[in-house]
């Protein structure tokens, strides 16, 4: 109890200090469907210090009525990762208080009922690297790279390693891990970090059309569509796949998921409203 009371103390002074400077994070509506969360610090490499950290969780928590999010930055660095000065100053509590509250932005985007996407145009690094294995889908430039490079400076990237893990394969993960050496846009492509990739020119362009594809789906069927991955991917190959028969079976009898099928065989648009 007294490391609990001791921890939600420093997490408050932590806020109590961060806060003080402007926002770093900024949020806006595309329009009535999809929002947008830029990391607008690129003095810092769009550091996730504690305030970015928290700026984010809030920006997140407030999207249950959007129907897609998209996470961008501005500069050549889409996020170095945690501030390491930041960490270096700070005590045993407050460095806590900064992890756990990473560890819940992270799996708040990965459980999030709302697709989030992440549009990559430069160098993702550490935690950052770790922000776009986190989001649902990943779009980048084809000048992006993306490292965890922890080793370098004796700071292993072992909580980026939960999200990279779970996003490439265990060799590839293994490889940035261990060298800290950065991946091409290409390699991320191909070992699953990434699920496109696209010119700089092209990239806010399509990120927009792809959010807008999305958006255009039934929110209550691409929730359901959500949870039910989360859980199957984490289940045995028996578990998973009753699991998912019970899914559609649900899904089958909600009502979007008649109007769908009834628009489909009238051959006309359905009416998600």
């Amino acid at each position: 109890m007294f490391i609990r009371t001791q921890l939600v103390k420093g997490r408050h002074q932590l806020k109590k200090i961060a806060f003080s400077s402007s926002s770093k994070v900024v949020t806006e509506n595309k329009d009535a469907r999809t929002k947008l969360i830029t990391l607008n610090n690129p003095n810092r490499r769009n550091a996730l210090s504690f305030e970015v950290i928290e700026e984010l969780i809030k920006s997140i928590q407030g999207s249950v009525n959007d129907k897609c999010i998209v996470i961008q930055s501005t500069g050549s660095v889409f996020s170095a990762g945690h501030d390491l000065k930041e960490l270096y100053e700070s005590d045993a509590l407050t460095r806590e208080a900064i992890f756990r509250r990473c560890n819940d932005l992270m799996l708040m985007i990965a459980r999030h009922s709302v697709p989030i996407i992440a549009s990559v145009d430069g160098l993702a690094t550490a935690a950052g690297c770790q922000l776009v294995a986190a989001c649902h889908m990943a779009l980048c430039s084809d000048r992006s790279k993306f490292a965890t490079p922890g080793v370098k400076v004796g700071l292993f990237c072992s909580t980026p390693s939960v999200q990279l893990s779970r996003s490439v394969n265990r060799k590839l993960a293994m490889d940035m891990l261990l060298t800290g050496e950065p991946i091409t846009a290409e390699a991320a492509l191909k070992g699953g970090l990434v699920s496109r990739v696209v010119t700089t020119e092209e990239l806010e362009e399509e990120t927009i059309r792809i959010a807008g594809v999305i958006a255009e789906k039934s929110k209550p069927v691409v929730k359901l569509g959500i949870q039910n991955f989360n859980r199957q991917i984490r289940s045995s190959l028996e578990e998973a796949a009753y699991m998912s028969a019970d899914t559609m079976i649900e899904n089958l009898d909600m009502l979007h998921g008649r109007e769908g099928i009834n628009a489909f065989i009238e051959k006309r648009h359905p009416n998600w409203d």
